[in-house]
Parts: structure tokens; sequence; C-alpha cells
């Protein structure tokens, strides 16, 4: 018997690295060998985690959707030697996340906070610079600050946070702030 059957833990989420770019063609094609060989109870879904951001270009807004892991795929499959081979095969695909030829399986958790993460829409017309945020999520959660700035591609931000009587600035993802409240 061979180490990847031994492996066998049942349906699971296992991360496979692709080739940048790649991502929606490897995932057509793990589909289409799946409905083609009938392997439906091996490998049961395949997905590229996303989030949507909302841009607004001079007055109208605009959904992009942006991919969460870049050059990865998360495929939900029983681990065999022959569900491996196929996912393992496909073009593009450069291998199962984990060391060596033994895929790991995401955690519960890990999976959890990936599904969380697609949910949420960031919007990067809601803020501008100067404007007073709160961080809601992180090292950093609670404090407050001063939005200084906007990366090009907006999913991230620094932020200038007062701290031991200095302004400190802090990069954060954009999903981690919240406009401040108004009093």
């Amino acid at each position: 018997m061979s180490d990847i059957n031994e492996m066998n833990e049942g349906l699971r989420w296992y991360v496979v690295h692709t080739y940048s770019g790649y991502e929606n063609r490897v995932m057509a094609n793990i589909e289409k060998i799946v409905e083609n060989r009938g392997l439906s109870d091996l490998i049961a879904e395949v997905r590229i985690p996303t989030e949507t951001i909302v841009e607004t270009d001079g007055g109208s807004e605009k959904e992009i959707e942006s991919k969460l892991f870049p050059s990865y795929v998360l495929v939900k499959m029983v681990m065999t030697d022959e569900s491996w081979h196929v996912v393992r095969n496909v073009r593009s695909v450069t291998g199962f996340v984990g060391p060596g030829s033994k895929p790991v399986p995401l955690t519960d958790a890990e999976v959890a906070a990936i599904i969380a993460d697609e949910a949420q829409v960031v919007s990067v017309s809601a803020f501008n610079i100067g404007d007073e945020v709160d961080i809601v999520d992180g090292v950093m959660a609670g404090f407050s600050g001063i939005l200084s700035e906007i990366s090009p591609e907006g999913s991230e931000v620094t932020v200038t946070v007062p701290m031991a009587g200095r302004d400190m600035p802090v990069k954060l993802d954009m999903k981690n702030i919240r406009k401040k409240a108004a009093q």
C-alpha cells in the first residue's frame, strides 16, 4: 500500500499550487476530468478563494474580483493514489502544499477563515486619505488612527496610530479597518 492511501482521512480540503495566472484553467480541467471519469466520489469540489473589491471610478462603482491566494487552488477530495495522480498531473499544477510529496489537508479552522474572507466585500471608495479609522482585526485591533496611504490595488493601507507619544505608521489589509463612527 502506498503512502498516499495510508494518508486517506476522508473528504478534506487540500491546497494545490499552480503556475501564476492558471488557477481558473486548472480548476476547469480538474472539474472536467472528474466529470469525464466519474470521480465525484473522490473529488467533491474545486475552489479559487476570491474577494470582491468595489472601486469608484469617476462616480461609477465597479466590482473587481481578486484572488485571495494567487497561484493556489483548493480541492476538496479524498486522498487516494488515484485522486492524487488526477490532480497532480493536471497541466499547470506544480504540486500539493505539504512537505515533500505528502499533501497536508487544511484544518477546519483554516477552511472557515478562508470562506469568511471570501464573503467580505471591501470598498476602496469608502476611504480617503486623512479619514479617522478603527482597526478591527489583527494585533492592533482596538486602536484608532488616521489613514495615511492606500496601496494602488486598494488591498493594503497605512494607518498612522498614536502610540507612546509618537505617530507610528502601521501597514494593514483594507479589511482590517472600519471608518470611525461619527460621534
